[in-house]
């Protein structure tokens, strides 16, 4: 810890190495400011929670600001709105006429929805469509209905990783400053305000994340506890203990497993974050008793920590994938839901209603991995950190005198899925630094970064032949700004630094984070749709490959 100096002091006993201490409230920050020393330790203690609850109460006002708006069914909003009130009505999906009768008819408020409870054969599992539906349910079928939950959920989880920043590099001002780049990240911030399943993903993934920070830091704790104390009172590491010492039930993996399960039951590529989280985990463990003086610190793992790894994870995802399902199971008319009850074979001492899903699931899988048909947005992910190919979700060319427009070439509005660019090839570039920091200074909060962006991002290399799109990366845009600001506290400074060096590198980081800011503002009409002149539309497509 010694060169990244805003974790705190330097780690020598074991127990601070097992678990290194928040540093005692009032940093640098407020002492260069000016504050007292009492007065900053009141600041620091009160901006624990108080400064994410302002970072997300920001994000949030822009979010929900004209939800809305556009008044109309955006990109494939046609398909999971609809669904998700076809689960309010019989707890699973039923059929509709084409969008082109039923988008107009739901958009001019209808009496009678043109909805048949028919089942009908859908490319998802169930829960991103129940999130949905909970916000039609209190706002009815309308473009802020259908909206309200992903735009909630995208607040939320600014929030979520103000704190697990915080947790993450014992520093609430980087903790804050993490959630704050994902507040202006442009993509994050159009699916938040688009009734889509990926930013859901995002959402119960990084709260799987958080869930594992915290089992991480509360099961080296009892770890710590067990260790051996000399007749002068200080730890001292034992082979024995650091093989040997159990660390008792793990209530946060649970927890961690909940929110994976949610995750893979909105879509499926969050199975990968739990294969990923699984390793992830274990390699924590080992971390764990090596540095509690174990001498086999992998064997020591494997007997003491990987149950509770696989079993904390695995089956209670499995089981809140079948949970999710509940409305299915109990349902006649669910597409494919009695296809096992007059079939037998080899397998009939399955009950009939898992291997009807099993059958149902399977044609998915056929049917997801064999789509390739052509898409004018689709792009191959190689092309997605640098922003290659992002996806339009909405388009209209108003005439001058039509929806405010002014201009006598006429206007655009357009909603366009496209990170911030200046944040998203600043983090390419965090990615290598952080690549650096894992592998040659072996920085554990590095590894935790690399494996959650791999675990969204590697995965979709094996389906480069099929139809996917770039807005599927919002799912490790918080480990993207985890990232970014990992190489930002690293500008402030080492431990041991100069007041001086502090101010040098606190002005070179606020200039890049208000670039980025700067960056977002400007491309917040074409994330919004608002009518801007066509001029100034083509201006901010800066690659002939966003048109």
């Amino acid at each position: 810890m010694r060169d990244f100096g805003h974790v705190g002091r330097p780690s020598v006993s074991v127990r601070e190495r097992l678990v290194v201490p928040f540093p005692e409230p009032g940093s640098w920050l407020w002492r260069t400011l000016g504050f007292s020393p009492a007065a900053g330790r009141r600041l620091a203690r009160w901006s624990q929670w108080g400064g994410p609850l302002l970072v997300a109460l920001l994000a949030g006002l822009p979010r929900f600001w004209r939800l809305g708006s556009p008044r109309a069914v955006v990109f494939d909003e046609t398909y999971y709105a609809k669904d998700a009130w076809s689960m309010l009505r019989f707890g699973y999906e039923g059929t509709w006429p084409s969008s082109k009768i039923s988008d107009p008819q739901i958009l001019a408020g209808p009496q009678v929805i043109p909805l048949s409870d028919t089942g009908s054969f859908v490319a998802h599992p169930p829960t991103g469509k129940w999130v949905i539906a909970l916000g039609e349910w209190i706002f009815g079928l309308t473009p802020f209905g259908w909206r309200f939950m992903t735009a909630l959920l995208g607040t939320l989880s600014v929030l979520m990783l103000c704190r697990i920043g915080r947790r993450l590099f014992r520093s609430t001002l980087l903790g804050c400053l993490a959630g704050a780049l994902m507040a202006v990240d442009g993509l994050h911030y159009v699916m938040s305000r688009t009734a889509l399943l990926d930013l859901v993903v995002m959402f119960f993934v990084l709260a799987a994340f958080g869930c594992l920070l915290i089992d991480r830091d509360s099961s080296r704790a009892r770890l710590a506890a067990a260790l051996p104390v000399d007749e002068d009172g200080r730890v001292r590491p034992d082979g024995h203990t650091g093989d040997r010492a159990g660390t008792g039930a793990r209530p946060w993996r649970l927890a961690a497993g909940l929110c994976l399960g949610l995750a893979a039951s909105t879509k499926w590529n969050g199975l990968y974050f739990l294969a990923f989280f699984v390793i992830l985990t274990l390699l924590w463990d080992v971390g764990a008793r090596r540095v509690a003086g174990a001498h086999r610190s992998y064997r020591a793992a494997l007997r003491k920590d990987l149950g509770w790894s696989v079993l904390s994870l695995a089956p209670v995802a499995v089981l809140t994938y079948l949970t999710a399902w509940t409305g299915w199971f109990l349902s006649d008319n669910g597409y494919g839901r009695h296809w096992a009850d007059a079939r037998g074979g080899t397998w009939s001492w399955i009950p009939a209603p898992l291997r009807s899903l099993w059958h149902y699931e399977h044609s998915v899988y056929q049917f997801n991995v064999g789509l390739s048909t052509p898409h004018k947005y689709q792009s191959n992910p190689w092309s997605w950190p640098v922003l290659g190919r992002p996806v339009l979700f909405h388009y209209q060319s108003p005439a001058p005198g039509q929806d405010g427009c002014h201009a006598t070439a006429g206007c655009a509005q357009a909603i366009l899925a496209l990170g911030t660019p200046l944040l998203w090839w600043l983090a390419c570039c965090a990615l290598v630094y952080l690549l650096y920091r894992w592998a040659l200074r072996r920085d554990w909060r590095s590894g935790a970064i690399l494996c959650a962006v791999g675990a969204g991002y590697l995965p979709w290399f094996l389906y480069q032949d099929r139809t996917i799109f770039s807005f599927y990366a919002v799912v490790f845009v918080p480990y993207l700004c985890l990232a970014v600001t990992m190489m930002l506290g690293a500008l402030l400074g080492p431990a041991g630094a100069t007041q001086g060096r502090r101010i040098r590198g606190a002005v070179a980081a606020g200039l890049l984070v208000l670039l980025i800011a700067w960056n977002f503002i400007y491309f917040f009409p074409v994330y919004t749709g608002q009518t801007i002149p066509y001029a100034d539309w083509h201006a901010r497509m800066w690659l002939d490959t966003w048109i």
